[in-house]
């Protein structure tokens, strides 16, 4: 079996964060690494080169694949923080319509500005996912 090739590293996130080109993502993102710091009580862990996990479960496929990823995390990307492993928790679905201003991918959630978000509604968000992603068994 191939590799998964997004690995945790030992590269800095804060400083990942530093080399960020759009002034609010990169604010946002600073808002983010210590809210789910807080919220998860996990260290922030580079996973690949741009995105940031807190925790992480192992997951096997009935195909025999397994690995770990990342529990919950984001990525400042181009237009868009993207937020990982919000959405598989119970309860969730009645969460995201007190969010704010967000945009629902495959996986997760892409949010603009932290200003169009209610912060106290992201951290629950965090602190389902995380709790759901390290407790569950993903067999």
């Amino acid at each position: 079996m191939a590799e998964l090739l997004t690995q945790p590293t030992d590269e800095d996130p804060r400083a990942f964060i530093e080399t960020v080109p759009h002034p609010t993502r990169r604010a946002d993102a600073l808002v983010l690494l210590d809210l789910m710091g807080r919220v998860t009580g996990e260290p922030a862990v580079m996973w690949g080169s741009s995105m940031i996990g807190f925790g992480r479960y192992h997951y096997r496929y009935a195909s025999g694949r397994e690995g770990d990823a990342l529990s919950v995390g984001f990525s400042p990307r181009t237009t868009a923080q993207a937020l990982y492993g919000l959405l598989a928790a119970p309860g969730v679905e009645d969460l995201l319509p007190h969010l704010g201003r967000h945009r629902r991918g495959a996986g997760c959630l892409y949010v603009t500005s932290l200003a169009g978000v209610d912060l106290a509604v992201l951290e629950d968000l965090v602190r389902r996912g995380h709790d759901f992603m390290t407790t569950e068994n993903f067999t």
